[in-house]
Order: structure tokens, then sequence, then C-alpha cells
């Protein structure tokens, strides 16, 4: 009877270690899942903080790129700029001088026999001083006088029938145009020829009878 009772006594010690390690394991297995959970969500959120960043990263880096061009681009045209300035410094006088210098070429033009041989020497050398201080600044006359008309060197004052010459062929130079190195700094005001109207419409009636 006794025996039997402590062996109901030690049954039972065993059911409650086992209920008791059951417990634990649970809870322990509880307490894992939930560290486990915390650790994945806290692991995401970390994840996603780090691409966050590093788009942020990403994108300052692109500004920086953008700043740094347009930095660069903004240099280049200063600089180029600052060599255009340089290069033509010398315009606002060059375009004072050359009123003169018409002048200048316009009364040897007009001096005739009666005036003094002086008077035209010296104005020649004048004129000739004129001419190599200009050419010195990089100034050049520009070739009008019979060539084909281009607005890029030519400013047409009016046309005038010929028929002497193809049409658009400059027949007559009323102002002198002029270079500065590359840069046309006057047009060369001119007329300019354009087909005769006999002509014009004895070409039309050829036409015709073809």
């Amino acid at each position: 009877m006794k025996k039997n009772k402590k062996e109901n006594v030690k049954e039972k010690e065993k059911n409650t270690n086992k209920e008791t390690e059951e417990k634990i394991e649970a809870s322990t297995k509880k307490a894992k899942e939930k560290t486990e959970k915390k650790t994945k969500e806290e692991s995401n959120k970390l994840k996603e903080r780090i691409a966050e960043l590093e788009q942020k990263n990403e994108e300052l880096n692109d500004r920086l790129i953008r700043r740094l061009a347009e930095f660069d681009n903004y240099k280049k045209r200063t600089e180029i700029e600052k060599e255009e300035l340089f290069k033509y410094a010398a315009e606002p006088f060059i375009l004072k001088i050359l009123a003169v210098y018409e002048d200048l070429q316009r009364s040897l033009a007009h001096i005739d026999d009666e005036n003094k041989d002086g008077l035209k020497e010296g104005l020649k050398m004048v004129a000739d001083k004129f001419t190599q201080i200009l050419t010195e600044q990089g100034v050049k006359k520009i070739d009008a006088l019979g060539k084909e008309f281009d607005f890029e060197f030519h400013e047409a004052l009016l046309q005038q029938e010929s028929e002497d010459v193809p049409p658009n062929t400059i027949i007559n130079e009323v102002e002198s145009g002029y270079m500065y190195k590359d840069k046309v700094l006057k047009h060369a005001k001119v007329v300019v020829s354009k087909e005769a109207e006999e002509s014009k419409e004895a070409q039309d009636e050829k036409e015709k009878e073809e």
C-alpha cells in the first residue's frame, strides 16, 4: 500500500516535472519566435532605411554631378566670353577711327589736277598710315565690287537692272565694309544688279516658243 502511494507520488512528480518542462519549452519557443519576429521586423526596417539612404545618396550624387557639369559649362562659357572680350577689345576705337578713315578716302578721291600735288601727297601719306594701323589691328576691307551679293558681308541699298553682269552681282559700292579679324565689323553698303525687264521678257517669250 505504501509502495503504491510512493509510486503515485513519484508519478505525480514526474508528470509535474514534464508539464513544467513543456511549459518552459513552450515559453522558450514563444519567446524565441517573438525575438525572431522582432529581429526580422528590425532587420526589414534597417533594410528599408539602408535602401532609403542609398537612394538619397544616389540623388545627392546625381545633383552633385549636375552641379559640377553646370559649373564646368559656366567656367568654359566665361572663358570664351573673356577671350572674345580681349579679342575684340579695340572694336569701339576702330569704329570711331573708320569714320575719319572713310572721310579721308573720299577726300583723296575728289582731288583733281588743279589741287596742289603736295596736298595730295600729304593726304595720301595719312591715308597710307591709317591703312597700316588698321591692318596691324586686324582690320581689312571687304572686297565687294564685282562680287556676288552675300548678306553675311554686304547690305543691299537698292537693285538696278543690268545686262552687263549676272543678277545679284554688286555693281556699285556706296560705303565700304570691314572685317575685324574673323568678325564683320561693318557690312559693305552696295547696289546689286538684277535682270533687265526686257531681257526677262525676251527669255520668257523664247521659253514659250520652245
